[in-house]
């Protein structure tokens, strides 16, 4: 008989500079940052049949009626499974699958196990998940959404009185609860991300329309982005700067800021998205040019120019991940 030699376990090279298991996106932040419109759009751009979304807040130990009796938020790392998060996010590194637990949002109830196959891309986002060292590195490019407090409440305020079944005055009271809370756990995850995203409003109103939203973009140096004093200067047009760059330190650390305007001429954007998208061959990767920027507000599928280039940012290091052995 002739011997089968049987294949090694785990993650192989199929090509020599490209590697089979997945690129995995961390997008961390508070209740009602913008996690989920941040993952949707990655999904959108790559296709879902190419990229697994995970939630960390699926990773909850209590139901919503639990956590009131028990006076405890779903920001604290006591309230979650941290060592089975910590375990799932090494297994979906190494392009295993998981039965991850699922938590209700709707009615905050505890639901039925799912099974998770890793595909090309795995973005995972909640509230934890740079809660630990082990947790950090799992993660090729790690973001964190920091909009200002009040824009957060605002946005915290729509979401949970329309999808949750809140009462308004419920989410105010909730707000105060976990303030302590976001304090102590959620913000200090800031610190050890790549990508600090900062969407806020053009004027004192948190009323806006979503769309003309600013952001600023801290990058650390831990990630290059060499096509950024490229995009600053070609969209300078007649001494107008709809996008910045420019060194500065975060945390006593040095980065680079870009500060970038929602309301970009249609010239601009489309520089902009030119200048990124050549740059770093994105050609190359079989995306879908036309999803990028878009985003639901309610039933209407709006576009903010604001949110393309941070889209396009955050593909560009997803292309740059997979090929990298």
């Amino acid at each position: 008989m002739n011997r089968v030699e049987e294949k090694p376990a785990g993650p192989t090279e199929e090509s020599p500079g490209r590697r089979t298991r997945p690129v995995l996106l961390g997008i961390v932040g508070d209740s009602a940052a913008g996690k989920t419109t941040l993952t949707n759009g990655i999904v959108n751009i790559f296709g879902a049949e190419r990229v697994t979304a995970v939630c960390t807040d699926d990773y909850h130990r209590y139901d919503r009626e639990a956590r009131k009796e028990l006076d405890i938020t779903p920001l604290n790392p006591k309230c979650n499974y941290i060592d089975i998060m910590e375990q799932h996010l090494k297994l979906l590194s190494l392009g295993e699958p998981i039965l991850k637990p699922v938590y209700g949002h709707s009615h905050g109830t505890l639901d039925a196990p799912q099974l998770v196959e890793p595909r090309e891309v795995v973005v995972v986002e909640g509230l934890l998940g740079y809660h630990t060292k082990n947790m950090r590195d799992c993660f090729d490019v790690k973001v964190y959404l920091d909009p200002p407090e009040a824009l957060r409440r605002h946005w915290k305020m729509q979401r949970d009185t329309s999808k949750r079944n809140y009462e308004r005055e419920q989410v105010l009271a909730d707000l105060d609860k976990r303030e302590p809370d976001s304090e102590a756990f959620i913000r200090p995850q800031r610190q050890h991300t790549d990508i600090v995203v900062r969407f806020h409003s053009p004027g004192p109103s948190q009323d806006v329309d979503p769309a003309s939203l600013h952001v600023r973009l801290v990058l650390r140096p831990v990630l290059n982005h060499p096509y950024l004093v490229d995009l600053a200067e070609k969209t300078n047009v007649d001494g107008l700067q709809p996008i910045r760059l420019e060194l500065s330190r975060d945390a006593g650390k040095p980065v680079d800021i870009l500060e970038v305007e929602g309301a970009l001429s249609p010239e601009a954007a489309t520089m902009v998205e030119s200048v990124i998208w050549e740059g770093m061959g994105l050609d190359d990767h079989d995306l879908d040019r036309d999803a990028i920027g878009l985003f639901q507000d309610g039933n209407d599928t709006l576009r903010s120019e604001s949110l393309a280039l941070t889209q396009l940012l955050l593909v560009s290091q997803i292309a740059k991940a997979h090929t990298t052995t």
